[in-house]
């Protein structure tokens, strides 16, 4: 029998992070209610890439037969050098079991948002949390809310985290990212990473007609944190007006772009306490260059349900944390690692792009081996 069984759990955010918690915890037999500050559960256009573990989270919450009318099947990860436009090399992703697949992200939270109405989880929208206990108790405009847990899935500024950890500081990377979306026909499934000194590109199609772009430069200068602020599209232009003409068309169309500063924040060092716990970004924020945010999260929402379900909270937490502490860390560091390495010039560079070549050549499944530990983890598999 599930330890869930009836019991009340909050969840504090309606991102893919918090709606997949909430859909976990309803199939282990929860009662779920969601708070979500947003007066939607929408996303503006952003898109996202699942990758195989992220993917066997969502088919062991029961989406698999869904997912193909929400996404596109990947078929390869493409390096380019963003100066000359030519590709470098091409790793196949056609055979990744389950598929690696690119969203955009409004449709994943529909998806996730659907489901767990379907499932009878309540959903309160408009609902800001203003504090949280480590006894389970939610505040908001409409007074306290007790639970036999909560979970805190409210991103960089989680006040969970904050009450479990204190206030941390964040620090400036050194680098900004664009992104946008533009209209974009027929269009291979595939992601092409464009490589230039101190600075990135990468675009993959989404359903519907659109490509994504995610535009990262080497700067001194700081852009607020966050997705949501809006900059010129002169000064994205501007930033790659040295790469390739074709990379420079697709920068070229993109109307409204958003500015972000990528800040690092430390991995935090309590996840827990009592009837309190946190997941996805609230407990590992990491940079976007190995496209494991959302994976990540959908593994730590599994892997947190599944828990509580197998034993009591005293013992279920500390062994969420165990479980995730260490392979999150892992991710952490290379994509910090990735973020160094898009970004190299003068001999450095050509030293890469000839190594990427030959493994291209003579190796073309080297590169997934050496992500073998990444895509082909699977946290349903021991408690299924």
């Amino acid at each position: 029998m599930s330890h869930l069984e009836n019991a009340s759990v909050a969840i504090i955010g309606g991102g893919i992070g918090g709606l997949a918690a909430a859909l976990a915890f309803s199939r282990f037999g929860a009662g779920v209610t969601v708070y979500e500050q947003a007066d939607a559960l929408t996303e503006v256009g952003a898109g996202i890439q699942i990758t195989p573990n992220g993917g066997r989270v969502l088919a062991a919450l029961g989406l698999a037969g869904q997912l193909d009318a929400f996404s596109l099947r990947a078929q390869a990860v493409q390096p380019r050098d963003g100066l000359t436009g030519r590709a470098i090399a091409r790793f196949d992703l056609k055979d990744q079991t389950p598929p690696y697949r690119f969203f955009h992200r409004a449709a994943l939270i529909d998806l996730l948002a659907t489901s767990c109405r379907q499932a009878g989880v309540t959903v309160h929208l408009g609902a800001r949390v203003d504090a949280v206990t480590t006894d389970g108790t939610v505040r908001t405009g409409q007074g306290d809310h007790a639970h036999a847990l909560v979970v805190g899935a409210d991103g960089l500024h989680s006040v969970a985290r904050g009450l479990l950890n204190g206030q941390g500081a964040p620090f400036f990377t050194g680098q900004v990212a664009w992104r946008g979306i533009v209209a974009a026909s027929d269009v291979p499934p595939v992601a092409n990473i464009w490589m230039a000194p101190g600075k990135h590109v990468v675009t993959y199609p989404l359903k519907g007609g659109l490509l994504n772009v995610v535009a990262v430069q080497e700067r001194t200068d700081w852009a607020a944190e966050g997705w949501h602020h809006d900059d010129a599209p002169a000064n994205l232009q501007a930033a790659f007006a040295d790469t390739c003409a074709e990379l420079k068309t697709l920068i070229g169309q993109v109307e409204t772009p958003k500015l972000w500063g990528l800040f690092r924040h430390p991995v935090a060092q309590h996840w827990h306490r009592d009837r309190l716990a946190i997941l996805g970004d609230a407990a590992h924020p990491t940079l976007p260059f190995l496209a494991q945010g959302a994976n990540l999260a959908l593994e730590d929402a599994w892997t947190l349900a599944a828990c509580c379900a197998a034993a009591p909270l005293a013992e279920a937490l500390p062994a969420y944390q165990a479980k995730r502490a260490q392979r999150v860390a892992r991710a952490i560091a290379a994509a910090n690692a990735n973020a160094k390495n898009y970004h190299l010039d003068g001999l450095q560079r050509r030293i890469a792009h000839a190594g990427l070549r030959t493994l291209g050549t003579l190796a073309p499944n080297a590169f997934l081996k050496r992500l073998s530990w990444l895509y082909d983890h699977d946290v349903t598999g021991s408690f299924r």
